[in-house]
């Protein structure tokens, strides 16, 4: 296990240094402890980045396994070394693809979305699909470094701020949702759970 905490840092290090967004520690440990305490069996993640995320949900649940989608050649080739690393490459399955290019029979604990946010309601719609009956949605970076609450005014950015209202949009999506119940926790970036209305 120190071995793999040297690992870890050397992912959390390369991140930085490659600007490749991962979630932050407090958003990490919710998540690893909500897969704990669900007794989470199988994560469809969309968006693999270089693979933090799903090491960790693998490392903290020794019978999980995990699916997960990324479109970049490069966080999707660095992600396969890691998982290497850890020894997960029997639990983790990495699929290179665009997600909502990607069609799947299988049903999953737990869909986990940390893409492209501009996209987020269309990955809900697409792989809601694909969740058990009493599974669960997680979404990442709900508030954007702060710039969820913010006056959109204040973005200086044309882009940045295209990309809030996108989130603004998706958060209303959720609570308007007829078919799920959404609870937003102030943790991390904003992390927002989705279960089906029963």
């Amino acid at each position: 296990m120190v071995e793999y905490q040297k690992y870890i840092q050397e992912i959390k290090k390369y991140a930085v240094e490659n600007n490749v967004p991962i979630m932050e520690d407090e958003g990490m440990n919710f998540l690893t402890t909500f897969v704990i305490k669900n007794q989470v069996k199988s994560v469809l993640e969309i968006g693999t980045a270089i693979g933090y995320s799903a090491i960790m949900m693998a490392l903290c649940q020794p019978s999980i396994r995990i699916t997960s989608i990324e479109k970049d050649e490069v966080r999707y080739l660095e992600a396969l070394k890691n998982i290497k690393k850890f020894h997960l490459e029997n639990r983790i399955t990495l699929i290179f693809n665009d997600a909502l290019d990607v069609r799947l029979d299988e049903e999953f604990d737990l869909v986990f979305i940390d893409a492209a946010k501009a996209q987020e309601i269309k990955f809900f719609n697409l792989f809601s699909k694909n969740l058990t009956s009493k599974g669960y949605i997680v979404t990442d970076n709900i508030y954007f470094h702060g710039l969820v609450e913010k006056n959109e005014k204040e973005i200086k950015s044309h882009n940045l701020r295209g990309l809030v209202r996108k989130i603004k949009e998706y958060i209303s999506f959720l609570n308007d949702n007829p078919d799920f119940d959404t609870v937003v926790y102030r943790v991390g970036d904003g992390i927002a759970v989705s279960k089906r209305k029963v």
